[in-house]
Order: C-alpha cells, then structure tokens, then sequence
C-alpha cells in the first residue's frame, strides 16, 4: 500500500465540504456477496440471469423469478458489512455531507451505518406491486403476508397483482427521483470517492465526469484493478476498499 497515496486521500476527504461516494459491486464482493453471475450456480446453472432479470420473464414465469431472487436474498442476508463499508460510514463524524450512490442492491452501506444512501437500482431487501398501485413505488412487506410460497410471489394486498423484488430489471428505468439526485449531487460534489465500480454500468459512470466537468471535483478511485475511472481520477489507490478506507479513516483521524 502506498502510505502517500493514503495521506494524499486522507487529506483530500477531510477538506471536502460535499463528498459523493459512488460504489458498485467490487465493494460487495469483498463481503462474500456474489455478484450477478457468481449467483447462477447450482439449480441456477442453466440460466442465463440477463433472461430472468427483466419484467418480460416475470410476466412469462414469476415463480421462476420469484425464486431466483429468492435465493438471491439468502445469499445476501448470510454476510455482513466489511470493513469497506464501515469506513465509508465512519465518514460521516468527520465530514459535513457524505452521499453514498451505490449500484449495489444489497442494503450492506446502511447496514453499516451509512445514513444517506442512494440505491439506484433498488434494495432487494424491499418489495413492491408489481404494478405500483399505489405510488412507485408501492412497497409490500411480505412478512406480514400469508400465501402458499411453493406457487411463488404473493398476491398484492391492494390490487391482487404480483409482488416483484424492489430491484431495477433489464429494460426499466432507474427511479428517476434517485437518478436525478444522484446526478445533482455529483455536479456539486468538491471530492467523489469511487470504490469498488468498473465504470462500465450508465448512468452511474457518467457520474465521475460530472463532478470533474461541473466542479472540477477531486476524483479519488479505489479498485485493485484499473477501470475506466482510472485515467479521469486525480488519485488512484490499487487495493480493495477494505484494505485502504480504513487506513484513509485512520490517517484522517490522526490528522485532526
């Protein structure tokens, strides 16, 4: 680990008054949680997930869905928030505004403590009717329902319609209140801390180049692996985030 880079990025995050901190599935990963394909193992094998994570498969085959996300949810409630994720909380008693914007689905940033988070593409924690139909998002607390669950998703308690995981499938739009807070915050933000996140996945990798056009914000990028970000970062830390925030939070605190 190179210590300047950690002090560099220590010093940088204590002087930022609106930090976006922008993260995607590498920061999960570190936790155990699988990621999109990693999940397609066992009786899963056979599928390819891109054709069960869209509304069309749903409306072909809900049980089908149902089930694989399911499954999904039991994998995730199985692990904790790592030390990535601690630190990216810990940010919040140093600094004046801390965003999270995350990819992730997984709830693992608030469970670590962070308060202001973004999920642009839903918590698969949550439910919701299938067809909102009572606001979108119309959320359904499936602990308080009773249903047969081997026939798959439980009737909406409103309308009758399915409930459907609170995730953005292949072919919907993100929300648009999330996208366009994300997208404002991002222009405003003096230092973006992105970790985890290949920058391959829009909107949310057009995020970065708001905060260098509109701000000229100070582009800190943490992966293992150099990503599209990479070249646009002011500063570029090679390691997973549960090996260098923490050292960031440290020298922060230190620095005091």
């Amino acid at each position: 680990m190179d210590n300047q880079k950690i002090r560099e990025a220590a010093m940088r995050l204590h002087q930022a008054e609106h930090l976006v901190v922008l993260t995607g599935a590498g920061v999960s990963k570190e936790s155990g949680v699988p990621t999109f394909r990693d999940a397609m193992d066992g009786l899963w094998a056979q599928f390819d997930p891109q054709e069960l994570a869209t509304p069309a498969a749903f409306k072909a085959n809900p049980k089908m869905v149902w089930d694989w996300y399911e499954y999904r949810r039991t994998l995730v409630n199985k692990v904790k928030p790592n030390k990535g994720h601690l630190a990216i909380a810990a940010l919040e008693d140093m600094l004046p505004e801390v965003v999270v914007i995350t990819q992730n689905i997984d709830g693992l940033h608030q469970a670590a403590g962070s308060s202001d988070v973004i999920a642009l593409h839903g918590d698969i924690r949550r439910h919701k009717c299938s067809d909102n139909c009572e606001g979108d998002p119309t959320l359904i607390d499936i602990s308080k329902l009773e249903w047969d669950r081997e026939s798959g998703p439980p009737p909406c308690p409103h309308c009758g319609k399915n409930v459907r995981p609170d995730v953005v499938w292949f072919t919907e739009r993100l929300p648009l209140d999330a996208l366009n807070r994300a997208n404002d915050l991002s222009s405003k933000a003096d230092v973006m801390l992105v970790v985890g996140t290949s920058g391959l996945v829009q909107p949310a990798a057009s995020m970065p180049y708001r905060t260098k056009r509109w701000n000229s914000g100070f582009i800190i990028d943490v992966n293992p692996q150099e990503d599209t970000i990479t070249p646009l970062a002011d500063l570029y830390i090679n390691a997973p985030s549960g090996e260098a925030l923490p050292l960031i939070v440290r020298a922060m605190r230190e620095a005091r």
